[in-house]
């Protein structure tokens, strides 16, 4: 490939794993991704995160401490996790996903998404949007996308209202970039 050529979105490999999560659902994730973004997902298997990422005073997970461990799995390859556990960073009180911007790493955590978690019946329709929302915008950042309009699923969620307000797919400049990517 000749230096500044876009990378062929059929060559970027993303490494996924999961945590809790049925595998009916990763597989629905991943066919719902995969009609936006031509990647080719590898599925891992399960893993479980390490104890050393739990904060027991808090009861949620610490997703900076995520990330470092779903960096371990690979030297090369982008690594991905669909976390059925609540986690926070430093400042939030909690995030719905955490990636490294245009970095190697990115996760979503499914407590906060599923309807159940604020005492709302479970919606498997609605659980899975929500997911695949959240799931596209961690991506987004992994490939250097930014936070942006309420128009583009890169928009920042403070809330799960917010998750739901916002589309299922990048607006045209997301779009444009991530293109030039070969995504």
């Amino acid at each position: 490939m000749e230096a500044g050529q876009p990378n062929p979105g059929h060559d970027t490999r993303i490494l996924l794993t999961y945590f809790q999560v049925e595998e009916s659902l990763v597989e629905a994730v991943i066919e719902r991704v995969k009609a936006s973004l031509r990647l080719k997902i590898v599925s891992i298997g399960p893993r479980e995160p390490p104890e050393t990422a739990f904060n027991s005073s808090r009861g949620q997970y610490v997703s900076e401490r995520i990330l470092s461990w779903l960096r371990g799995f690979t030297a090369r390859d982008r690594v991905f996790g669909l976390l059925n556990v609540d986690a926070y960073t430093p400042g939030l009180n909690f995030v719905f996903g955490q990636a490294e911007l245009g970095g190697q790493a990115a996760v979503v955590y499914l407590a906060r998404l599923n309807p159940e978690f604020y005492r709302e019946p479970f919606d498997e329709k609605l659980f899975l949007t929500r997911i695949v929302k959240e799931t596209l915008h961690e991506l987004g950042h992994l490939f250097g996308l930014r936070h942006c309009s309420r128009r583009c699923v890169m928009s920042f969620s403070n809330s799960v209202w917010d998750v739901d307000l916002k589309p299922e797919h990048y607006c045209s400049r997301c779009r444009a970039r991530l293109e030039r990517l070969g995504l």
